[in-house]
């Protein structure tokens, strides 16, 4: 199975990255424990699965759900979907029995139809997953693989219109949200095109010699990181090579001697503590992107002091794709810009924007609306959703933010995370902020909570950087000097450890008491 002839017309995405494979042939593409795995062999290995999901009736438009550990098979099952036009659903783990079972099935309604197909492994066939897909065709990876590729088996069949993704969010609303994305779109990204990455990617493309590859392929920033590698000449090492899941630890950078890879910020904090605590060698570590919520100015300074100056500070949503990237050489000298995530991609369009939709003057605060090649086309079977956040082809964030005079970019809060106080709205973000600018403080989250006296009141919850907690009132009284009364919070609350959704992020629902 050749790469693309001289002159073959062009085919719909996924072709980049079989060609990319095609060229790798000899060289290492995957590192699995003790297995090494070729761009040939990971190209055989999608030549084959397409053929069996051919076989098995998958064709453009049908949905194939992906229920997969982290392995080469599970990267390849997901290109060969793409492969055959199939529409890919990642299934994360930690979904309850509800939310399982409408990822599995697609949620389908009358103008979205329902998936007809789960992939699985040796690791992700339980019973709980039989029971939430029983109506649809379970296939196994092992069986996909057992036959010889076909003659048009990398011959890509998706079209332009179709859906060839869809990213669920976490579900913390309800229901997970599933982001769609395009073939068209898809073709649009940057991840596999070394010709379209921006300057930042540029950057930390000459860093992935041996990306650590953890969690889920399921995960937009994975895969696209994963992609990223692939297109770098790089290797992606992968985190749990005896089957079991390994957190993501100094000892996997160690052991696997993992050149970079990606943190959400309570990892990043868990690392940097570690590091003072009981410091490994991560000799190895040259670059780790951290993305998924606002990582604070002053603990971004202090990851730099503590790991180095390894720390890409990336900002990206599901809906929008990439955004912007701070990396390590723009706050080299320029402290100010730790607050920033970076001047905005060379591929995307922003615009600030004020409650009427109208655009606000340079400097401006207001919500960030932004537009680029690759992003989503909206939520499956939710055309209301749809039509708020996809608006005359740009994305609305419902991020509060701001521009400085040399293009950095500066969030200031969500539009809808808000506390309203007194009838004055107070956002979280902000407050979050402050808390977090405290010595004592690594990390903090605020949520509202009914108050009979002032309609929501500002509750803290925050994580201390030592045993020894700091003073409640002095962190009452530090928010009130900054931001007023009304954002002083009402209780202080200390945590060990913040609790995440399935996505990695942050979950301030876990926060608040039942029925809240």
């Amino acid at each position: 199975m050749p790469a693309t002839e001289p002159g073959t017309p062009p085919q719909a995405y996924p072709r980049q990255i079989l060609d990319l494979l095609a060229a790798a042939a000899d060289r290492t593409v995957f590192e699995h424990g003790a297995r090494e795995v070729t761009g040939a062999e990971l190209l055989d290995a999608v030549g084959r699965i397409s053929t069996g999901l051919r076989a098995a009736g998958i064709g453009p438009g049908d949905g194939v759900a992906m229920t997969l550990g982290v392995s080469p098979e599970a990267f390849a099952a997901m290109i060969a979907a793409q492969v055959v036009g199939a529409r890919v659903c990642g299934v994360r783990g930690g979904l309850t029995p509800k939310q399982l079972r409408h990822v599995l099935t697609g949620g389908g309604t009358a103008t979205t139809p329902a998936n007809r197909a789960v992939v699985v492994d040796r690791s992700t066939a339980t019973d709980e997953l039989r029971g939430a897909a029983d109506e649809l065709d379970l296939l196994a990876v092992g069986d996909l693989l057992a036959g010889p590729p076909s003659a048009t088996a990398l011959d890509c069949a998706g079209r332009p219109a179709d859906a060839g993704r869809i990213v669920y969010t976490s579900g913390s609303t309800g229901d997970p949200k599933g982001c769609v994305e395009t073939y068209a779109g898809l073709g649009a990204g940057w991840a596999a095109y070394p010709d379209r990455w921006p300057a930042a990617i540029r950057d930390l493309a000459t860093k992935l010699d041996r990306f650590l590859v953890f969690g889920s392929l399921s995960s937009q920033v994975m895969m696209e990181y994963t992609v990223l590698t692939l297109a770098a000449g790089g290797t992606a090492v992968i985190a749990e090579p005896t089957g079991g899941p390994e957190p993501f630890l100094p000892s996997a950078i160690t052991r696997l001697r993992a050149t970079a890879s990606v943190a959400a910020v309570p990892r990043l904090h868990q690392l940097v503590t570690g590091q003072r605590t009981d410091p490994v060698d991560l000799g190895s570590l040259r670059a780790l992107l951290v993305s998924g919520s606002p990582l604070e100015p002053g603990r971004l300074a202090q990851a730099e002091a503590v790991l180095g100056p390894i720390v890409y500070n990336g900002y990206g949503q599901t809906e929008a794709g990439l955004i912007s990237i701070l990396t390590p050489a723009e706050t080299a000298g320029a402290p100010a810009r730790l607050a920033s995530v970076g001047r905005p991609a060379e591929m995307v369009q922003t615009q600030i924007r004020d409650g009427s939709g109208n655009p606000v003057p340079d400097g401006g605060e207001g919500e960030l609306f932004v537009r680029s090649p690759g992003q989503a086309a909206g939520y499956w079977g939710d055309p209301a959703e749809t039509a708020d956040v996809f608006i005359d082809g740009w994305v609305r964030t419902r991020d509060l933010a701001r521009f400085d005079a040399d293009g950095y970019l500066y969030l200031l809060g969500r539009i809808r995370d808000v506390i309203i106080v007194h009838a004055d709205v107070r956002y979280a973000g902000p407050i979050e902020r402050v808390l977090a600018s405290h010595p004592g403080v690594a990390e903090a989250y605020v949520v509202g909570m009914p108050d009979e006296q002032s309609g929501e009141a500002v509750h803290a919850f925050v994580v201390p950087t030592t045993a020894e907690r700091p003073d409640p009132t002095e962190l009452g009284e530090l928010v009130a000097d900054r931001l007023g009364q009304a954002s002083r919070p009402r209780t202080v609350t200390f945590i060990d450890v913040v609790p995440v959704g399935p996505s990695g992020k942050p979950d301030k629902r876990q926060l608040r008491p039942a029925g809240d």
